[in-house]
């Protein structure tokens, strides 16, 4: 009798050791046939615009290593507005209508949020916004919304410490008719946006802080565009002449638009300043047509817009080292460039 309870222990035992093995290997196999995707939704302003051109080919970059480094299928299907929230919206609607897994979305029109956010909530598509930030309220209106970008006030805080330093190491390189005050002009990003409006406010607070007095002569929109800023530097220039020393640009393009207009007309460069740090950017640094500008860290947006991503599909928890605000933003941080810094690099 023991002995026969002993045989049917054994049978029993080798029975589950063999379905145990036959499941392993089941999962194993499936484990290899299956490759989980992800399906991106990425609608962008206007793709023609430098530093979102940069983002957007970053984050390419991304996806190209994270399909590698996580052995999954990720596709990404941008849509250009070309500045109209108009089709924006329709483009919005095709994304999701295409079942998208994750909408991250550079907004037209940031004030607009709230009906974006409401439609991708019906579908239960999780919703990144980057490089333009909604209104607060609207990221509160579910919890799988968040904002992807940087302080538009810190970078134009460092935009005036660049003007800042120069003129305490030496005032002339402003200040060029000597008269105790910086005269200056403005070109602004786009009307009401907030970020034109934070790194202008914020530049010039930070110049006059520091003791420096300030005249403006100037001030208009040219929508981030370096042929609209050209177009105005020319006009300001046949009415202010050589009376302007400063040019403070909310980001490179305009900045570059600024020289050229100079340059067209034959006119020693006063002291210019722009916000994004692109190629062009730095070359004019290092051909000393620049005083300055500020980096936008386009490579580490775009890590934390897949990194964001791919946690909200899989549903991982989020790395402890990455710093997020209010459980809704994701800040990258702003680097002032000057040529001091452009020249060692190069070196």
């Amino acid at each position: 009798m023991h002995g026969k309870i002993v045989k049917i222990f054994m049978i029993f035992f080798i029975l589950v050791l063999c379905f145990q093995t036959g499941c392993q290997k089941h999962t194993t196999q499936l484990q290899k046939n299956i490759v989980p995707e992800i399906k991106l939704g990425v609608a962008i302003y206007k793709r023609d615009d430098t530093f979102i051109a940069m983002l957007i080919s970053n984050l390419e970059e991304e996806i190209k290593k994270g399909q590698q480094q996580k052995n999954i299928k990720i596709t990404m299907n941008t849509v250009d507005a070309k500045g109209s929230q108009t089709v924006q919206n329709d483009q919005i609607d095709k994304l999701i209508e295409q079942g998208c897994d994750v909408l991250c979305v550079n907004l037209v029109d940031r004030t607009v949020a709230s009906a974006v956010i409401d439609k991708a909530k019906a579908a239960n598509i999780p919703v990144i916004f980057f490089n333009r930030e909604p209104v607060a309220e609207d990221l509160q209106r579910w919890d799988k919304v968040y904002y992807v970008g940087a302080e538009a006030s810190k970078s134009g805080y460092l935009q005036g410490q660049i003007v800042v330093e120069a003129y305490q190491e030496n005032p002339h390189t402003i200040d060029k008719n000597g008269d105790g005050k910086v005269q200056y002009v403005v070109l602004e990003g786009e009307q009401g946006h907030q970020d034109a409006l934070l790194r202008t406010e914020y530049a010039v607070k930070t110049i006059t802080d520091a003791g420096i007095q300030m005249e403006k002569l100037a001030g208009d929109t040219a929508n981030w565009h370096r042929s609209q800023a050209a177009t105005k530097m020319t006009q300001w220039l046949q009415v202010y002449g050589d009376k302007i020393e400063l040019v403070l640009s909310n980001n490179d393009d305009m900045a570059i638009g600024a020289i050229d207009a100079y340059e067209g007309a034959s006119k020693p460069l006063p002291a210019v300043v722009g916000i994004d740090a692109t190629t062009l950017a730095i070359e004019a640094l290092k051909e000393g047509k620049l005083l300055g500008t500020v980096k936008n860290d386009a490579q580490k947006q775009a890590e934390l817009i897949f990194m964001l991503s791919y946690q909200l599909v899989t549903n991982t928890y989020l790395q402890e080292d990455i710093d997020i605000t209010k459980q809704k933003y994701f800040f990258t941080e702003y680097t002032m460039i000057q040529p001091k810094d452009v020249l060692k690099k190069s070196e």
